[in-house]
């Protein structure tokens, strides 16, 4: 294609709660290489009712309920940018919104992503592109990972990148393909605990590191079926909450001992993918990112099982690389490339995702 520059915002809400990212980004795409620079980010905490309602209240809504939080969430976000342009300067050709993940199950077809991108492209009079995992579920694959697209293309320097939000997901490539997959909850756990006894998060991992590991847990959980089937494959909270929490819970243990379990379990897994991945040298870089990037004792642990130079990169792209992420779907979408790639999803075709919400300026 020709050479191509867009500024684009993207929005990203995750599976933990910690709020709403977004982030304003150039890229440029110059023959055939991408590149890209991040003009502002910065990150919006929810409401007390509306995490409470992105957390487990939609689920339980009956259908008018449903659609209309779909609607007012949706314009929650475009005021949010809207406070975001004002402050930054700036004004976007494109915003790409992941929306909220309500509903995951992609072996039923069953997916939504909360927010609606109509609200958002009327609010701020820019167009909106949304929804970006339906068509992917649709022609028979996961819709997840999305963030593997961008890695291929924007951070294409590490031979694995790692993010670590309310679930860990990998993405590297292999015999010259992209694969990515999901490879257990991380933060969607921690803080679900954590919540228990007054706290967002295990700040450091100082609960953990106070705790002692239950074998007999730690190998119950490693034996989840999830863990030994082949890629493509991805989890929903619908998955945590089924097998996952009352696995945690059936034995009785204090909190510093169950956090401390699930960490072992979550860097034993995540060890566990490379182990099987190894890189052609037999160590690798290791970028990783996402709001686990900050929990030292999560790292620690990490560092101490896996074969890789681990690499921090700065607070910016910890931050905000799935937000800045968007942008690039976004960006993408307006070049007519696809944003889901087959070899990650499991999809038969590649795929441009995503419905666009134009307003004529």
């Amino acid at each position: 294609m020709e050479d191509f520059q867009i500024q684009a915002i993207g929005l990203m809400s995750g599976t933990s709660l910690d709020g709403l990212d977004i982030c304003c980004c150039t890229f440029r795409q110059q023959s055939g290489k991408w590149t890209f620079g991040i003009d502002c980010a910065k990150g919006y905490t929810y409401p007390e009712d509306m995490k409470q309602i992105l957390g487990m209240g939609a689920q339980k809504m009956n259908a008018l309920e449903f659609i209309t939080f779909h609607s007012a969430y949706g314009k929650f976000l475009g005021e949010r940018i809207n406070e975001f342009m004002q402050e930054f300067g700036v004004h976007p050709d494109i915003i790409a919104s992941h929306g909220h993940t309500i509903f995951h199950e992609p072996q039923k077809k069953i997916m939504y992503q909360i927010g609606d991108g109509a609200a958002i492209a009327a609010e701020t009079r820019i167009p909106t592109v949304s929804d970006f995992r339906r068509l992917d579920i649709m022609l028979g694959g996961q819709g997840a990972p999305l963030v593997p697209i961008g890695d291929k293309y924007l951070f294409a320097d590490y031979d694995y990148c790692l993010n670590i939000g309310g679930f860990s997901n990998i993405s590297l490539t292999q015999e010259g393909q992209r694969i990515a997959f999901d490879i257990s909850p991380v933060n969607y756990v921690i803080n679900h605990y954590c919540r228990q006894i007054g706290l967002e998060f295990d700040r450091d991992g100082e609960i953990a590191r106070r705790g002692t590991i239950c074998e007999e847990l730690f190998n119950e959980l490693n034996n989840m079926d999830f863990y030994h089937q082949s890629g493509p494959k991805s989890l929903g909270r619908e998955w945590v909450e089924t097998l996952v929490y009352p696995m945690l819970e059936r034995y009785g243990l204090n909190m510093e001992d169950r956090l401390r379990t699930f960490y072992e379990h979550a860097a034993y897994q995540i060890s566990r993918v490379i182990k099987a991945h190894p890189h052609i040298n037999g160590s690798g870089k290791l970028l990783i990112t996402g709001g686990g990037a900050f929990n030292t004792f999560l790292i620690e642990r990490i560092d101490a099982l896996c074969p890789c130079e681990i690499i921090i990169p700065d607070r910016q792209i910890i931050e905000y690389k799935e937000a800045l992420i968007f942008a690039f779907l976004g960006a993408l979408y307006m070049a007519d490339m696809p944003s889901c790639l087959a070899s990650v999803t499991g999809a038969p075709i590649d795929n441009i995702g995503g419905m666009l919400f134009k307003i004529n300026r």
